[in-house]
């Protein structure tokens, strides 16, 4: 297995030794055991009254098992909220604290788009409290009608699916859909202080950790309209010291703006909160919307052609949720975008989606259909090759659609499940795409000569088995989204094989591009120590693998063909990352035992923890390294303790500095012993295709796991 290396060393440039790591393997079910028939016995009589148990000796069985209705806990108005905030707002780290300040901004914005609001102000006090102001209609204050002790305002507040955007009424569009942001604001706030202007009267009302402290009151007349919130996140569920962040509302707050070109957002933040070069005071309007987005983005890239923007509504039928608006802005680049080759970024009512959805869906499909098109007209035939893929791949997007009754997946909206948003996007695209093609012929000649070179690489690399590293003027593209580096020569090179697509995002930013190739792979890849030949030789993820090494494997093998100097293992710190180690060192030891026993396989070693007290932050690498530095370097002090739950979790600087930065990081040799009988056997064991021996082995060595199980 991979060897810890000295306590203390965690980001020294020595490779250490590490043996082929087992793959974790569940026990074997145990075989079904027949109990010999016995003769039948007489009927029991049915029992009498006498024999059935007392109410009063049913709960003494209850209480004495340790589990009764005592035990039965009911979560009631918004402790649900305070009890798991993981399921509101993804967790209690930075990035979910700041999620409270894009509920109440979403709100804002709802106004906004409605055409109810013309500014929001977001405001950073010297207290840390934040404040949210718009110019709305201001949130009803009069008596709900089905919590007639209550107002409007407090049901909204207090009450956990209560709101105005559920029936479309109130409004076309919003982000805000499931009636929880605000309220679960205010269960996580440690003081929330409400202010409405509406109906010619300025109402107030405060809260702490999700309960009114005061009632509604009715301040005095005024013309003003709109609503405003300042809230304190609450130290006891976000931690010790928990405060915004100002450069990262200024960042939210921009990106706001340019999602609707009617609004102005006013920021300003305490100049004792500004630790950075982020402006105390700023306003934020953009009349171009996305397109003004995107050119600050590329504003010093190269692009193949002029940007691809715009903006179209669709009335909503009524009844369906058919119709909606888009605006779009894209450009291509033949030298990528900084550190990846392309980007997208995608929003619904506002709210970011990360994690993309249909509306991307349609933007791909309309794209790549239009280039098809337009080369099917001006006569170019290989334009048939073409995928969605290929016409991405070098590309920067944003997308912003605006629905009604969007839906997402999870609370936290990271990802666009409506199949009416693909739809919208593709019709609303289609003709507008085909107009900016045949405007300027000349530009989207180059467009499809460029898009039709990245498909016919890709069907050359799919043809050919020996890959040549690129040349200095045409980058090769390599399968399984390959990052590959800019150097020629393979001294000094390496290549980090991580587990999916949001550790590569990480990966890509903290790389030297100069000498760090990435290859994000999709989850578990196959297990060759039990698959077939023939399943091997078909399995994709294996084939980008050796595409991507430059090698042929068995005995083709070659190691003067390796395109790298260094492969690098780099997975989770955790059991599931362990087993995907396991699982690419067991490919490597079958196919290219060569790689191994040139000492050019390394395992990376991630930490799993954060501590941090009074601007000093250190990584521990495991349990045992972070009680050692408790009792050490934090002795007698509260730090303040993150547990990474994945390399795609860590900052790409915590990621560099701990794991890629060959000055600090430590890598783990993998190493065969001597007796390489020995490590087939327990290849075939652990990894092989006879579940028998692995529930021998774990029946033998059980007692000895004891220490290392990970439950």
């Amino acid at each position: 297995m991979a060897t810890n290396p000295p306590q203390g060393s965690l980001f020294d440039d020595t490779p250490q030794a590490a043996a082929p790591t087992p793959a974790a393997v569940p026990a074997s079910p145990k075989p079904a055991v027949v109990a010999p028939v016995q003769a039948a016995a007489p009927t029991p009589a049915p029992k009498v009254a006498a024999d059935i148990p007392s109410e009063a000796a049913s709960n003494a069985a209850a209480a004495a098992s340790g589990y009764s209705a005592k035990d039965i806990e009911v979560l009631e108005g918004l402790e649900p909220v305070r009890k798991r905030p993981g399921m509101y707002i993804g967790g209690t780290d930075e990035r979910a604290l700041h999620h409270l300040f894009a509920e109440v901004l979403d709100n804002a914005m709802d106004e906004a788009v409605a055409g109810h609001a013309k500014f929001i102000e977001v405001r950073l006090d010297a207290d840390g409290a934040l404040v949210v102001r718009d110019d709305g209609r201001g949130i009803p204050v009069d008596p709900h009608p089905k919590y007639t002790d209550k107002s409007a305002l407090e049901v909204i507040m207090t009450v956990l699916h209560s709101g105005g955007k559920f029936s479309g009424k109130s409004y076309e569009t919003s982000g805000g859909l499931h009636g929880v942001g605000i309220s679960v604001v205010n269960a996580l706030s440690e003081q929330l202080d409400v202010t409405v202007w509406r109906d010619g009267a300025e109402h107030r009302q405060s809260f702490s950790r999700g309960k009114p402290v005061t009632a509604l009151e009715r301040v005095g007349p005024s013309r003003k309209h709109g609503s405003s919130l300042r809230f304190l996140p609450d130290e006891t569920i976000f931690g010790e010291g928990a405060a915004f962040k100002p450069a990262r509302l200024y960042r939210m707050a921009r990106s706001k703006a340019y999602l609707f070109r009617g609004v102005e957002i006013r920021w300003s933040c305490a100049p004792e909160r500004v630790t950075d070069q982020t402006p105390a005071e700023a306003v934020f309007h953009f009349p171009n919307g996305l397109a003004d987005f995107l050119a600050e983005r590329v504003a010093t890239t190269e692009t193949l052609t002029e940007t691809f923007s715009g903006r179209i509504e669709r009335p909503t039928k009524a009844g369906s949720n058919e119709g909606g608006a888009v605006e779009w802005a894209i450009t291509w680049s033949p030298i990528g975008f900084g550190d990846s080759d392309s980007f997208m970024q995608s929003y619904c009512n506002t709210v970011p989606t990360t994690e993309g959805g249909t509306h991307e869906a349609g933007l791909r499909a309309a794209l790549m259909r239009g280039l098809k098109a337009y080369g099917e007209m001006t006569g170019e035939k290989r334009a048939g090759l073409i995928t969605a893929e290929d016409v991405i791949g070098n590309a920067g997007a944003l997308i912003s659609v605006f629905i009604r009754n969007p839906e997402f997946q999870g609370q936290t909206k990271e990802k666009l499940s409506s199949s009416e948003a693909q739809r919208l996007v593709e019709t609303v695209l289609r003709d507008p795409f085909d107009h900016w093609l045949t405007a300027a012929p000349k530009s989207a000649d180059r467009l499809l000569q460029f898009i039709i070179e990245r498909a016919e690489d890709r069907l050359k690399r799919r043809r050919d088995k020996d890959v040549a590293r690129a040349s200095a003027t045409r980058k090769l593209r390599l399968p399984g989204k390959l990052a590959d580096c800019s150097g020629q020569a393979t001294d000094g090179t390496e290549l980090f094989i991580v587990e999916g697509d949001s550790a590569g995002g990480s990966a890509k930013q903290a790389r030297n591009r100069q000498t760090q190739a990435i290859l994000p792979l999709r989850g578990k890849i196959l297990n060759v120590a039990s698959a077939t030949n023939d399943k091997a030789g078909r399995n994709t993820e294996l084939s980008d693998l050796l595409l991507a090494l430059g090698v042929q494997g068995g005995n083709r093998f070659k190691e003067e063909d390796l395109r790298y100097e260094r492969i690098v293992i780099m997975t989770d710190a955790d059991v599931d990352g362990a087993h995907i180690a396991s699982l690419l060192i067991t490919f490597f030891y079958r196919t290219m035992p060569g790689l191994i026993r040139a000492g050019r396989l390394f395992l990376a070693l991630p930490p799993l923890y954060r501590l941090s007290h009074n601007g000093k932050t250190v990584y521990a690498r495991d349990d045992a390294h972070k009680d050692e530095l408790m009792a050490g370097m934090f002795k007698n002090k509260k730090p303040e303790i993150g547990r990474f739950k994945g390399l795609g979790e860590m900052m790409p600087a915590q990621l560099k500095e701990t794991t890629m930065d060959p000055a600090k990081r430590t890598l783990a040799r993998v190493t065969l012993p001597r007796s390489e009988e020995a490590v087939e056997d327990l290849v075939e064991t652990l990894m092989g295709r006879k579940p028998e021996l692995r529930f021998r082995f774990i029946q033998e060595n059980a007692e000895f796991a004891v220490d290392d199980l990970d439950v």
